[in-house]
């Protein structure tokens, strides 16, 4: 069965029916609780501002960050209420409750057009459950809140990209119980990832980085038989330098995969792409100083941050004539800007085979956050995908319960 789209509730009419938005807002804030990148929100404003105009009564679930087990206030919803009511131009209330009696109240007094956001999702247990039972009992009260759980009047949209490889309350059990439709965000990014999957136009370039190879594992094993070229930078590549018996300092190591990347560079050594040369300090600092030296060469007492400007030159050359490209994961770490040269070089260089008609997606978190930290534009990209982990389970192959539920 196909899933059913946005365009479909429209079209069936919304204008006074209760409408259930499983949003996907976990933005990063500072520590006086800012907002540092508000991208996942403007993601979500197209889904949302089509149901408010259209008539809906809108009730938003979501999260933010990972409360342990309650409401926790610097967890709230608060800051992101406030931010998506300036994007969408209209009030948007909060909840003190998840779907407690004040979201009961706020819900019941709704009017067409209104949005209400009930307050981090994850405040209540039942949300991330292992019980069935559990979730189902909090996907039920999340039902009623627009419209009852026998799907009487109101319908669930799921457009919360970055979570639907989690069987959660908000994001499976709830579509259970209600019609259920994916949202504008859910279906691009479905598109996007089946575009990378099967009809990718070749040269297809890969670019992984990040800490740890054990979370790109799958990845790098799917898209190993699918890609033309895996460039790999980040934390991970050390552990790979490792595989080829380079010393490696006192760099970011995973011991227990060494043998796992001797493997893979055994069998793809010909698509696999590491540093050449690297950027290594004393410490992980800001302040620290940088020193150059060859991938082969890492001083004993010195870590690699990022990757050096060799290594940008040779990616930037595998990228060049790439009619595909998938991002995930800096190069370095970008934060300190005397180790952020790598991570810019290479999203210059996805920017320029974009511009020159390649199909390109950046996947994950840190890599959007630092397209934007670094002032590249957002539409020097095919496509900035909002779920990190969504993203790479699906390029991993498996099932996204959140949209094989859609599916039903």
């Amino acid at each position: 069965m196909a899933i059913r789209s946005l365009e479909d509730l429209l079209a069936d009419g919304v204008e006074g029916r209760g409408v259930l938005v499983r949003s996907d807002l976990n933005v990063p804030l500072d520590d006086e609780g800012n907002i540092t990148d508000p991208g996942r929100i403007l993601a979500s404003v197209p889904t949302l501002k089509a149901l408010s105009d259209a008539g809906a009564k809108v009730v938003v679930a979501a999260h933010l960050g990972r409360p342990k087990g309650g409401p926790d206030p610097k967890f709230s919803l608060a800051p992101v209420a406030a931010a998506l009511g300036a994007q969408l131009g209209r009030h948007v209330q909060l909840a003190g409750d998840v779907v407690g009696s004040d979201a009961l109240a706020r819900a019941e007094g709704l009017t067409d057009g209104d949005v209400l956001m009930l307050e981090n999702v994850r405040f209540d247990p039942r949300e991330t459950s292992k019980d069935d039972a559990e979730r189902l009992a909090l996907a039920k009260a999340l039902a009623e809140l627009v419209g009852g759980a026998d799907g009487s009047g109101g319908a669930f949209v799921s457009d919360g990209f970055g979570v639907v490889h989690r069987k959660q309350a908000s994001v499976y059990d709830v579509a259970t119980l209600l019609p259920h439709y994916a949202g504008t965000l859910v279906a691009t990014e479905v598109k996007v990832l089946e575009q990378l999957t099967s009809s990718s136009d070749r040269p297809y370039a890969v670019v992984l980085g990040g800490s740890k190879v054990s979370d790109k594992l799958a990845v790098i094993e799917n898209l190993a038989t699918k890609a033309d070229s895996i460039v790999i930078g980040g934390g991970m590549c050390f552990t790979f330098l490792a595989a080829q018996g380079v010393l490696v300092g006192t760099s970011l190591l995973q011991p227990e995969m060494i043998d796992t990347c001797k493997k893979l560079l055994e069998d793809y050594g010909d698509v696999i792409h590491l540093p050449v040369d690297v950027v290594v300090a004393e410490q992980f600092s800001a302040d620290a100083s940088p020193e150059t030296v060859a991938a082969d060469a890492i001083p004993d007492d010195r870590m690699g941050l990022d990757i050096g400007p060799e290594s940008v030159k040779r990616f930037t050359a595998l990228l060049s004539n790439a009619r595909t490209v998938f991002w995930n994961g800096p190069m370095g770490v970008f934060e300190f800007p005397a180790f952020a040269a790598g991570t810019r070089g290479v999203a210059e260089a996805v920017v320029a085979a974009t511009a020159k008609g390649a199909f390109s997606v950046v996947g994950g978190g840190d890599s959007a956050a630092a397209v934007r930290q670094l002032g590249l534009p957002d539409d020097g990209f095919s496509h900035i995908s909002t779920g990190g982990g969504a993203s790479l389970e699906y390029l991993e192959g498996k099932e996204l319960p959140g949209i094989q539920i859609l599916e039903s």
